[in-house]
Formats: structure tokens, C-alpha cells, sequence
């Protein structure tokens, strides 16, 4: 299984990044087979979504509703609510699969992969692009 590893610096702020093209770029001439997206870190998930148009901030927003950033997590090193941080992952998992025909991502037209990285605490990411042949 052919494999590469790309760093991602999210900063110190919550954020989704759209990872799509570096995706794509990994695909590009792989002909048929499946796109595996993983990223190891407890703190850190991928979703396919639409990006843009405010969708990005929603997500954050829910997960906030969802998994508010207070006291109440047993988990208590770092940022105030961090303990949240370590739950998210069970929501939004920390891998995706997409199908690619001919090299090229089989996504909806407005659907993209994003890394999810809600923990200001951590600057780094780093994401392993996998390749299974078809």
C-alpha cells in the first residue's frame, strides 16, 4: 500500500480545513481504487461536508451546542474544556474512505474532505493518505 504523510498547521485556533486538493493531488494518475484519509491524533477528526457558505462555522458552532467547553469533562489538562476535545473524535471520526475512478475523487459536487480540529491547544496535524488500488 503506497502511503504519504502531510502536515497541516491549524494555529492556535478551532478550525476546519478543507483538505480536498491535497487529496486529489495524491490520487492524480492512481487510475481505480479507494483513498483511504486518516489523521492520528486524539483531538482531531475528518468529515466529508460542503465547505464555505458558512457550513464550516456551523459545524463548529454544533459541536460547541454538542460538546460544550466547560468544567463538566473529567479530562481537565489544557484550554478550559479541553476534556470536549477528546470526546469530538467519537462523533466525527478520525478516517474517511473515498472512491476514485480514473485518478480523480468521486465526491459529490458539493462535498469536500475537511480536517476538524476543534484543540487550539495543538498547532501541528498530520494526515496519512493511503492508496488500495481497485
Amino acid at each position: 500500500m503506497d502511503t504519504t504523510i502531510i502536515s497541516i498547521h491549524t494555529g492556535h485556533e478551532r478550525q476546519v480545513v478543507d483538505i480536498t486538493s491535497d487529496a486529489a493531488q495524491f490520487a492524480d494518475g492512481r487510475g481505480d481504487g479507494l483513498l483511504s484519509v486518516f489523521v492520528p491524533h486524539a483531538t482531531a477528526g475528518l468529515a466529508i461536508m460542503e465547505t464555505g457558505a458558512g457550513s464550516d462555522v456551523d459545524l463548529l458552532d454544533a459541536l460547541d451546542e454538542v460538546l460544550p467547553r466547560d468544567d463538566r469533562w473529567r479530562h481537565r489538562h489544557g484550554t478550559p474544556g479541553h476534556g470536549a476535545d477528546h470526546v469530538m473524535p467519537a462523533f466525527i471520526g478520525p478516517s474517511v474512505t473515498i472512491p476514485v475512478r480514473d485518478g480523480r475523487l468521486l465526491l459529490g459536487t458539493w462535498q469536500s474532505i475537511v480536517l476538524v480540529d476543534p484543540n487550539s491547544d495543538n498547532s501541528e496535524r498530520h494526515i496519512r493518505f493511503s492508496w488500495i488500488p481497485g
